[in-house]
């Protein structure tokens, strides 16, 4: 039984749900990316070579061999360049968000600080001050 309570101990803490939500929202965000680059980024690009579908670009090595059934063998370059693309897009988004991150926590410490409310003593002394000023 204790280890079962640990564990829910260990995904009730605050840290935990925050990364799960951070990943799953990460991968959503890979998902739009993907989409991003592949229909909206790259056909402009290809249409721009010719039309070229740099998904489908690719290093032949050793062709398939259809009498023997066996598949060619390729380096898929504009796959990953596909990825190298999404990678940057990623890259610039995440760059964006810490630095927005960053500035409001440097307006954070640049705000002046509440003046700290007197502490008993000095309010007594204040108000022994206040009297004999009456006086």
């Amino acid at each position: 039984m204790g280890m079962i309570k640990e564990f829910r101990e260990f995904i009730a803490r605050g840290n935990v749900v925050d990364l799960a939500v951070g990943v799953i929202i990460g991968g959503a965000f890979g998902a739009i990316v993907k989409s991003l680059v592949d229909q909206v980024v790259m056909p402009p690009i290809g249409l721009l070579t010719s039309g070229v579908d740099f998904s489908k670009l690719e290093w032949v090595l050793k062709p398939a061999d259809p009498v023997a059934k066996k598949a060619a063998v390729t380096i898929g370059y504009g796959a990953f360049l596909n990825t190298v693309i999404q990678f940057l897009i990623v890259a610039f988004v995440v760059f964006l968000m810490v630095k927005l991150v960053n500035s409001v926590r440097r307006k954070e410490a640049e705000a002046p600080a509440p003046p700290a409310a007197p502490t008993p003593t000095e309010a007594l002394l204040a108000e022994i001050r206040d009297e004999l000023r009456k006086r």
